[in-house]
């Protein structure tokens, strides 16, 4: 269903409609209309170079107060593009928005992550590393595309998308607890838990987690949450594949299907060099269960078998 245009919108709608037949002139068939309708859009990036080609798809949704009062909604994909580096492309997209608050941007967005990527090429770091070349291939060899779900159903509630860009200076860390870990044909998956009320927590999570070098090497660290909005009695939730094809998806309808809120759920994995096929997407599941029974988000499913229990919503936890 079409969001109802008010008003006070038309002005933002018109600016989008010129962005956006702008972009498609410039970028021909780079530029991807996914759905009209939702303001859903996406552009395939490259560096144009032969020799160390790099490309992403950056997929974008626009708020209906985008571009005077919200920034765009926004996913980048890309099997190389992962840990610090993804938070590091991820600043900058912020700064360029906190820079041109009010304006249309995506131009500037797509420029930026082609200079990224020219930067990356460039470099002396290679993209050819051993565990790139055979994670490419899982994902290739994997056939269970009825799974993978469609970007528009992670939509973010666009009226809170803002609050991303919100830097409380107020706000503190919240608690970080990690997971046993889960073992297979030389692959590990090991999960983090953090209570979560604001975006701007999410963020703050996953930067103190990329602090520890040995999460930030991981192959892919996976997450998803889910925020309850008591005001407007609706979730808050997105999620990240990092690379990991439809995982980010499968985490969080894990999430839903357990009907937890107020938490974030991170997944590492280090891969091991042996292709698990679909298995992995079952121990990231696995892993994220585990420690959302451990820290008393839901019931085991032992328990909720005998009791008939629902799922255990825990109180949100303000930050001072």
């Amino acid at each position: 269903m079409a969001d109802i245009i008010n008003p006070e919108n038309e002005e933002d709608l018109q600016a989008q409609i010129e962005e956006v037949e702008a972009l498609s002139s410039i970028y021909g068939d780079e530029w991807c209309v996914i759905d009209e309708a939702s303001r859903i859009f996406c552009i395939k990036i490259s560096n144009d170079s032969e020799e160390s080609k790099l490309t992403a798809c950056l997929q974008i949704i626009l708020p209906l107060d985008y571009p005077s009062a919200s920034p765009p909604i926004y996913q980048i994909n890309a099997a190389w593009l992962r840990g610090s580096e993804r938070a590091r492309l991820a600043n900058s997209l912020e700064d360029l928005y906190v820079e041109h608050t009010g304006e249309s941007i995506l131009y500037m967005w797509v420029e930026k992550i082609r200079e990224f990527l020219v930067e990356k090429s460039q470099s002396s770091e290679t993209v050819d590393l051993p565990g790139k070349v055979n994670m490419t291939t899982e994902e290739e060899e994997d056939d269970d595309d009825e799974n993978i779900p469609d970007f528009s159903t992670f939509r973010l509630s666009t009226e809170n998308a803002h609050l991303f860009m919100e830097h409380g200076s107020d706000e503190e860390i919240p608690p970080i607890k990690h997971g046993n870990t889960i073992t297979d044909r030389r692959s590990t998956f090991q999960p983090h838990l953090a209570p979560v009320v604001t975006p701007r927590q999410v963020k703050m999570v996953l930067e103190k987690l990329y602090e520890n070098k040995k999460i930030a090497s991981a192959t892919h660290n996976i997450y998803a949450y889910r925020i309850y909005c008591e005001d407007k009695n609706s979730f808050l939730q997105d999620c990240e594949d990092d690379g990991e094809t439809a995982a980010g998806g499968r985490l969080l309808h894990l999430l839903q299907i357990l009907d937890v809120r107020n938490v974030m759920v991170v997944v590492s994995r280090w891969y091991g060099g042996i292709l698990l096929g679909p298995d992995r997407f079952k121990h990231i599941n696995n892993c994220a269960r585990n420690i959302l029974v451990e820290e008393g988000y839901t019931a085991s499913t032992d328990e909720a078998s005998k009791s008939g229990a629902k799922t255990k919503r825990p109180k949100s936890k303000k930050t001072k």
